[in-house]
């Protein structure tokens, strides 16, 4: 967070508290209520956790609530079989919910699908049984490369259902990113489809796979779905490996038993960048996941029968895993699914889909809103929104002008805003408001969800009112470790406070009413629109370059994506910094990565500032991006590289 950003939220002091209207038609009526309930989860959490668990279906019930005995691998549930399918699906069968809609799908073009939860059962069934007819059974890897069709949570809900494990890789990452993640957790079935649609282009979703799994031995079949374009493009079937997914169901049966699965038998894996040039796979597992996506979906949203709810991230991401298919299905919400971009065919799609679906619950990214606010008023103001009811954010913290936006022109000063705070880790939001409970402060996160223990800390461990957040004890919706890696993962996020807490690598900022706001990041990771970036995995790619010497990525303020990424580049003896080397650079990161992750800007520069023991001082390059008065120089192996920096910086401008 700048300076900017920092002053932003400290001068910010208004209230918003929820309508006596919506409180008295919460789940949670009063703060009196979330404060018990809150005191009992965190001084009784096997007791508190064991009957929100005992709301959902279980095959065996389980032996231990909680086992801490070799922390930080903590385990939830032992002794218990369930399976997080049965829960999101099976379970509503039996009555009025068989015959809801679970799923109203939008595609980009314009096409769209109503499925029942009967009907998405069946559909899931008979996606199971195609995996299985492929050798696929628990255990084993699934990599899924798919658009935001309704064969997207199928295949999330299929694999869950016999055991096996999905990692869904976002349909906007390169074929080299597949790749890594492939091999990495040695996939041996990869779900993807020929095509898909972005902004009216055709996305060539086939030929990206073919080329990532191409040197990946592991995978044994590549399982493809037809999108339904009828404009012609290139694409090839593998024989023997390629196999069209609608061919194989065409013989399946919609009966397919839900596997009885351990509570710690793992569910997914989901790559998150870290500060390494490694991705890192996070592992979450059965029933500690199920049981905390379920209670934060109930609670948060405030879902009711008929609430019409739209998650509008992608699946390839854990809000699209938890707060798009597995909390709302286990509470048998009605979800919306859109394949396409905001603005396409024009700036005012999101608030049409509003309209059409009468959408009563809308979570997205303060990206987004801030697109939004870019894009004019006159948008939304021309769909009819009165159906919205709830408002929720996720990704980033949001700064308040663009909370107030929302909360005026989105939500007409009537919707409560869920602020959440979360990661890939944590499996599901930890900090948030409750919305027939908390008053809001625009910026804020407000307080710990149940079973959340949080504290803003010193390196050393005292509690501050600005330091270091931290979590104090475990919850069941935590990740299980990093596939492959434990000791990265106790080095990563157990590295602080003698590993006893866990570190989220966030900065905090804790006020007077007790209230977090987050500061943004303490580590090498940037938050690009609701994406984590590693700045060594940036870094790394760049070097791969035979004309670069090394490069230092750092994050920087961004009016629309919150932060936006700069790269100082110096250059090898015999070459030229120049325009072509930024084209060349660009698409390396584009093949490596993906076109989100392409920085701002490209500094090209014959050193950078340094100590005299090799440390590049990445706050000096922050202060140069951001044009703020530098610091002491004086400790700098050559301090006249920081006004060649400046220089140069300033000519780009």
């Amino acid at each position: 967070m700048s300076d900017q950003q920092m002053d932003t939220v400290l001068a910010e002091t208004r209230k918003f508290p929820p309508s006596s209207e919506f409180s008295s038609k919460a789940h949670i009526k009063s703060m009196e209520e979330y404060q018990a309930l809150h005191k009992r989860s965190i001084e009784d959490p096997e007791g508190f956790w064991s009957e929100v668990a005992s709301e959902l279906h279980w095959f065996k019930e389980w032996d231990t609530v909680l086992n801490d005995s070799e922390p930080p691998f903590f385990k939830w549930f032992e002794g218990g079989k369930t399976n997080i399918c049965y829960n999101c699906l099976d379970r509503h069968l039996d009555g009025p919910n068989r015959d809801k809609p679970a799923i109203v799908w939008e595609g980009e073009p314009g096409d769209s699908a109503t499925l029942t939860y009967a009907e998405l059962h069946s559909l899931v069934c008979r996606f199971a049984n195609v995996l299985k007819s492929l050798g696929v059974g628990k255990g084993d890897r699934v990599a899924i490369y798919l658009p935001m069709v309704v064969e997207l949570p199928a295949a999330v809900l299929a694999c869950a259902r016999i055991g096996a494990v999905h990692n869904v890789v976002f349909a906007g990452f390169s074929s080299e990113s597949i790749k890594d993640r492939v091999l990495d957790s040695q996939a041996k079935l990869v779900i993807t489809a020929d095509a898909g649609w972005r902004r009216g282009k055709i996305l060539a979703l086939k030929e990206i796979v073919d080329a990532g799994v191409e040197e990946c031995d592991c995978v044994e079949n590549v399982l493809v779905v037809k999108r339904g374009i009828e404009e012609e493009f290139a694409f090839s079937m593998k024989e023997g490996r390629d196999h069209w997914y609608h061919e194989l169901a065409a013989g399946q049966s919609d009966d397919c038993p839900a596997e009885e699965l351990d509570a710690e038998d793992m569910l997914f894996l989901l790559y998150t960048s870290g500060t390494t040039g490694k991705p890192k796979g996070i592992m979450h597992t059965q029933a500690g996941y199920m049981v905390y996506t379920y209670l934060t979906a109930k609670y948060v949203f405030d879902l009711k029968p008929e609430d019409v709810y739209w998650c509008t991230a992608d699946v390839g991401w854990i809000t699209g895993h938890s707060y798009l298919i597995y909390g709302p299905m286990q509470n048998a919400a009605t979800v919306v699914v859109y394949e396409g971009a905001p603005n396409w065919p024009d700036n005012g799609r999101f608030w049409e889909i509003v309209e059409k679906y009468k959408v009563s619950i809308f979570y997205t990214a303060p990206t987004a809103i801030r697109a939004f606010m870019k894009w004019g008023d006159e948008f939304p103001q021309k769909c009819d929104l009165s159906s919205l009811r709830l408002l929720g954010t996720v990704g980033e913290a949001i700064n308040p002008e663009a909370w107030i936006w929302y909360h005026e022109l989105i939500g007409g000063k009537r919707c409560p805003i869920v602020d959440t705070y979360w990661q890939t880790e944590t499996g599901g939001i930890i900090l948030s408001p409750l919305p027939g409970v908390t008053p809001t402060k625009p910026g804020s996160a407000t307080l710990p969800f149940f079973g959340i223990d949080p504290a803003v800390l010193t390196d050393g461990g005292e509690e501050v009112r600005a330091g270091i957040l931290s979590v104090r004890q475990p919850w069941p919706g935590m990740t299980r470790g990093i596939w492959g890696d434990q000791e990265r993962y106790k080095d990563t996020y157990w590295c602080k406070w003698d590993g006893k807490y866990y570190f989220p690598g966030d900065g905090a900022r804790k006020d007077e009413d007790g209230y977090i706001w987050i500061l943004g990041r303490v580590d090498d990771v940037v938050n690009v629109s609701g994406h984590r970036i590693g700045t060594a995995e940036l870094e790394s790619i760049y070097v791969e370059h035979p004309s670069v010497a090394e490069s230092a990525v750092i994050g920087v303020a961004h009016e629309i994506k919150g932060q936006g990424l700069v790269s100082f580049v110096t250059v090898r003896q015999g070459f030229e910094g120049d325009e072509t080397l930024s084209k060349a650079l660009n698409a390396l990161v584009a093949q490596k990565i993906g076109k989100f992750a392409m920085p701002e800007r490209i500094v090209f520069s014959p050193d950078l500032p340094k100590t005299r023991s090799g440390k590049i001082m990445r706050r000096l390059l922050r202060d140069i991006a951001e044009g703020r008065e530098l610091g002491n120089v004086t400790t700098l192996a050559d301090p006249s590289i920081v006004e060649s920096l400046q220089d140069q910086f300033n000519k780009g401008a």
